[in-house]
């Protein structure tokens, strides 16, 4: 049983302080670019930034799994986690200024299960879920481009 982690990146074309925003903002902004594995997403309490709970429902590689996540800001305005509260899942949006767009890195990282499972697991989802991610980064650049030419 060890750590996987997976991650993806892109430039986003909006200035890091907005995209940061959108990401934070999880009434208003960030379900409209979540890819179709993510389902039934909820804020049960808060809505932007650190102290909000979300509630969703991830489906990828067959399996379905609901998720509870608190959101934390370890640097506001640059790092903000959604960690879950039923496992060990976290997952990191860091954004990094870069002229007048930004450098977007979303990874997770949780504890692997053991056995032949866990091999499954370690040879698989690390592909699916970069896929994922490259999914919801090109989703929120094309909605932050949209956003700044109106």
């Amino acid at each position: 049983m060890g750590t996987i982690q997976v991650s993806s990146e892109r430039e986003v074309g909006a200035p890091a302080e907005v995209v940061y925003s959108y990401l934070a903002d999880m009434r208003n902004h960030h379900p409209r670019f979540l890819p179709p594995a993510f389902s039934n997403f909820e804020v049960e309490s808060g809505g932007v930034g650190a102290g909000t709970i979300i509630t969703y429902t991830f489906t990828a590689g067959g399996r379905t799994r609901q998720y509870r996540s608190q959101v934390a800001e370890p640097e506001p305005g640059r790092v903000l986690t959604e960690s879950d509260m039923n496992s060990s899942a976290v997952t990191t949006f860091t954004v990094t200024p870069h002229g007048d767009t930004s450098r977007v890195r979303i990874s997770s990282t949780w504890k692997g299960a053991g056995g032949v499972g866990g091999f499954f697991e370690r040879m698989f989802a690390p592909r699916v879920l970069r896929g994922i991610f490259a999914d919801e980064l090109g989703r929120l650049d094309a909605y932050a481009r949209a956003r700044s030419a109106s």
